[in-house]
């Protein structure tokens, strides 16, 4: 117990610094400053990281015999960063989100930061009960994992198709509520969330925006704490990870706020993430997956979409020029064929990244690599290209031990047409 206490002291003796003394003055975040408190948070929490491997090492103040799961300290360590890498790269998806809501109610940046210092408070307590409730169930119902894997997996279709610029803050429930208990003033009143008008006690568009934002990270919570279940169990780590990946939030937004639209692939690599852990989830009980293995490819997840969205945005200069909308108007024009498309690419991904871990874990693996490139060649060329090459090896394979097996004449002439049909572009890609 008296590590909770003075686990949750530190926090709240940080945010009282930060609010109360570097930012007591409403004042327009600078990018610079935005970035060095990024750094700060981000180093804090390695810090934190290796007290982590010491106190689980060493089993002090209970931690890893009465609080929290009997881990080395390796492994303790190693799930704590794998979680907050993971709380880290989701909470990014919530910054599309934070600028389209101070957008829509107009909130002068001077005034961003208290709204989101008072957004991360509610936050913190809202994952704390979250985390209590998904480990109980987890706790209670061995099955609940195979639900938390669909839930996932299912994030990441919505996630795939979903438009971030369809706010309707007029029937969000609780801004309704709000609405019913308090008129509301059509002006800020500085950086007031209540004001006076007409004699009456009123709430200011300031107070709107912070329901706004505290609603929605209940719902990126709904997504985001069932991720880190798939990586740890340990309670104490699951709530140390998601409350460091939270404290650096606000920072994180005044640093990426205006730079996130250059980040095209981000989003797909945060829907390649999500898939990957629902299925890591799935496989728990019968195929469990080292953390050093998930780190690995969750790592190499993020930095392939950061690398391509970097690579595209150098090739398009005029990309660079473009504000958020632009990204959100082209979310808005996804078709039909284009969601099944992706959805399609999705899959095949996800069956060819079970079978390459099949590969080191028991299983199927080839079958499962040859499955999943199959699906992706209805999409892809590429796909198609080393579905004949593994066809190959496999007909020699079966020549040399007298099994002659049959073509498929079918999928080789709509491999043709599909090759036939490229145009010169889709030759580059």
């Amino acid at each position: 117990m008296t590590i909770w206490i003075a686990f949750i002291g530190f926090v709240l003796a940080m945010l009282a610094l930060d609010l109360g003394v570097f930012n007591r003055k409403a004042h327009v975040v600078s990018i610079r400053e935005a970035f060095a408190w990024t750094g700060f948070w981000i180093a804090l929490a390695l810090a934190f990281n290796i007290g982590i491997y010491y106190f689980y090492e060493h089993n002090w103040l209970g931690i890893g015999t009465e609080i929290g799961h009997e881990l080395s300290g390796k492994q303790a360590a190693l799930q704590f960063f794998t979680g907050y890498v993971v709380e880290k790269s989701l909470s990014l998806d919530n910054i599309f989100v934070i600028a389209l809501i101070f957008a829509y109610f107009k909130i002068p940046g001077m005034h961003q930061h208290r709204v989101l210092f008072y957004g991360i408070l509610g936050a913190l307590v809202m994952r704390g009960v979250m985390i209590a409730l998904g480990a109980v169930l987890i706790r209670s119902f061995d099955w609940i994992v195979y639900v938390f894997g669909a839930l996932l997996l299912l994030t990441a279709v919505k996630m795939l198709v979903q438009r971030h610029d369809n706010l309707q803050p007029d029937k969000n429930p609780l801004v309704k509520l709000a609405r019913k208990v308090y008129p509301v003033s059509s002006e800020l009143d500085g950086n007031r969330f209540f004001t006076h008008t007409d004699g009456r006690r009123a709430v200011t568009p300031l107070f709107l925006t912070l329901v706004m934002i505290e609603s929605s990270d209940v719902l990126f919570a709904v997504d985001s704490i069932p991720a880190i279940f798939a990586i740890t169990h340990d309670v104490f780590l699951i709530f140390t990870s998601n409350v460091f990946a939270v404290l650096g939030l606000r920072s994180l937004y005044f640093a990426l706020a205006a730079t996130i639209d250059k980040f095209r692939y981000l989003k797909m690599g945060l829907v390649f993430l999500l898939a990957y852990v629902g299925v890591k989830m799935i496989l728990s009980h019968h195929h469990p997956i080292p953390t050093l293995v998930s780190l690995s490819i969750i790592g190499g997840i993020l930095g392939v979409s950061i690398v391509a969205s970097i690579v595209a945005a150098n090739r398009d200069t005029a990309k660079l020029l473009s504000p958020l909308k632009d990204d959100l108007e082209e979310l808005a024009t996804l078709t039909y064929d284009r969601a099944k498309r992706i959805v399609i690419v999705l899959f095949g991904t996800t069956l060819l990244m079970i079978g390459i871990l099949m590969l080191i874990l028991p299983g199927p693996g080839m079958l499962a690599i040859i499955g999943g490139l199959a699906v992706l060649a209805t999409q892809l060329f590429w796909a198609r290209r080393m579905l004949r090459r593994s066809k190959s090896e496999v007909d020699q394979i079966g020549r040399k031990i007298g099994i002659e097996l049959p073509e498929d004449d079918a999928a080789e002439s709509r491999c043709k047409k599909n090759k036939d049909d490229k145009t010169p572009d889709d030759w580059k890609e």
